[in-house]
């Protein structure tokens, strides 16, 4: 709907007549001045009030309408635009990915080809990310060390394409998930959000790092932070031959899970994947009130412009 911002600034469009009549001319006291009659029924004439004809010259018409295209930018011309809500969950949802040496294994599939780990994982990862409308996210990375690959942000997108510039050695080779684990817990432990998650995936077992991830699992209970925990690899320590390199530590992910109050999956193939991030959609829903917001056009550019045209080509003419 059309309106203006501040429709009070048009009573201001009188103003240049009450400043003539306020600010007339003081009468001229002092001596007489002889001058020529011709000369003095001139001047005579020239100070009589003008009649309604002679004042509504074209130049003062301008005038006047450049005053009003002025006065009319000035007081905010806008149109309320339509702009879908953003709907908002209340929940912090940070997603832990495991970056250690292990996730360069390519024993998963995708679109019928052999692909690393963690290519199966920033393809599904990505799209779930992109799904979370209304959540606050953030990514965390670890291998070696934890960092924040992105902050808490509405930005579902800027959380996607993070997680598909994702590189395996950025945080080292090793596996800390205590770690990861403990960095999305720091920050969440101050968060005001209703709901508080963490999703966490790990193809490794905890090998570094100065925590026990149940310890930082009970830390995730007292917090009321619950761990969604995702075991990914085809093999874990209970199928894996001894000695195996590239196994899964579940049991350990899923006791992280049962800890804090979280959901644990085993996740083989990709298509298992794709499933968990569904499961997940379901656990955690996103429906929400939307966030109150107006957005306007402003058209004020137009009546300025107007103006400063109609007093560049009357200036033109004076000057011609």
């Amino acid at each position: 709907m059309f309106e203006l911002a501040d429709p009070w600034i048009l009573l201001l469009l009188p103003l240049p007549l009450v400043a003539l009549r306020v600010l007339r001319s003081a009468q001229v006291t002092g001596g007489a001045l002889l001058v020529p009659d011709r000369v003095g029924a001139a001047l005579i004439s020239a100070g009589r009030p003008k009649g309604p004809a002679q004042m509504l010259t074209p130049r003062n018409a301008a005038l006047w309408l450049i005053w009003a295209l002025v006065l009319l930018a000035i007081s905010g011309p806008r149109d309320l635009a339509p702009v879908s809500a953003l709907k908002v969950s209340g929940r912090d949802l940070a997603i832990v990915l495991d970056l250690s040496g292990s996730m360069v294994r390519d024993d998963f599939n995708l679109d019928d080809r052999a692909v690393t780990r963690l290519e199966a994982v920033k393809a599904v990862g990505a799209d779930f990310a992109r799904r979370r409308a209304g959540d606050r996210l953030a990514l965390v990375v670890f291998g070696s060390e934890a960092y924040f690959a992105s902050p808490f942000t509405f930005d579902t997108e800027a959380v996607a394409r993070r997680i598909e510039e994702a590189t395996i050695g950025i945080s080292g080779r090793a596996t800390s998930i205590s770690d990861g684990l403990g960095l999305a817990l720091k920050r969440l432990s101050t968060s005001t959000a209703t709901s508080r998650v963490v999703i966490l995936l790990s193809d490794g077992i905890n090998n570094a790092g100065a925590t026990n991830p149940r310890g930082v699992a009970e830390l995730a209970a007292r917090y009321g932070v619950r761990v969604h925990t995702i075991a990914l690899g085809p093999k874990d320590l209970t199928t894996a031959e001894v000695g195996e390199r590239g196994v899964v530590d579940a049991a350990t992910l899923r006791a992280i899970s049962q800890i804090s109050g979280g959901e644990s999956f085993r996740v083989r193939t990709t298509e298992d994947l794709v499933a968990v991030t569904e499961a997940l959609d379901r656990l955690e829903a996103t429906d929400g009130d939307g966030l109150a917001a107006e957005v306007y056009r402003e058209y004020w550019v137009w009546p300025a412009s107007l103006a400063l045209v109609i007093g560049v080509w009357f200036g033109w003419r004076e000057l011609s």
